[in-house]
């Protein structure tokens, strides 16, 4: 190529960028519209769920902690996610005891304390929870808070499949394998005949 015909290299970059602006809409005068409805409505939820959690509501104090926990409305915060599930937990509600425990289990928001969240999931399983059920399970399997068996946990897998914990179900199917026969049978009559303490 001969040098009168050669491009500048300045000129190539202002023609390519010149490219890019045309087709940008980054560099169109118009500005993007934001949809801040559903950012509004979420925010009013968070409200209206706190004005009913202070109030005693377990189920707003579950729920406000879930969107504190997952930063949904408002900052994310386990500190406060806690709080209100342990609000909602002492008062009964299932979910947030499975959630309060499984806080303590992971040392998240909460110290962690595998004691702890053996006493909240035992609770919510007293309510039937089947997250509880396979939680309870899986701490028997890995011998946390608990001296590992088994067939407790294989009674607890069994529980929670039974309450529709289909997560509940594939873990009990993993474990039978490493199980004897007799094992298996020990575990499925302690489920037939494990009863909430209540009943």
């Amino acid at each position: 190529m001969k040098s009168d015909q050669r491009i500048s290299p300045r000129f190539s970059i202002a023609l390519v960028l010149s490219m890019v602006c045309l087709t940008s809409s980054a560099c169109s005068n118009s500005t993007p519209v934001v949809d801040t409805s559903q950012h509004d409505r979420v925010l009013a939820q968070a409200k209206e769920l706190r004005i009913s959690a202070e109030a005693g509501d377990a189920a707003a104090q579950y729920r406000l902690g879930l969107l504190y926990d997952e930063g949904n409305g408002v900052p994310q915060n386990s500190l406060q996610a806690k709080e209100w599930f342990e609000k909602a937990a002492t008062q009964g509600h299932a979910g947030a005891q499975v959630d309060l425990g499984t806080m303590y289990l992971q040392g998240n928001g909460a110290p962690q304390s595998a004691q702890m969240a053996m006493v909240w999931f035992s609770r919510a399983a007293e309510q039937e929870e089947g997250l509880a059920f396979a939680k309870l399970g899986r701490m028997y399997v890995q011998g946390r808070g608990v001296l590992q068996d088994f067939i407790q946990a294989h009674k607890w897998y069994n529980l929670g499949a039974a309450h529709g914990d289909l997560k509940a179900a594939e873990a009990r199917d993993a474990l039978a394998p490493q199980m004897s026969a007799a094992q298996i049978a020990e575990a499925q009559r302690l489920a037939r005949e494990w009863k909430p303490k209540g009943k």
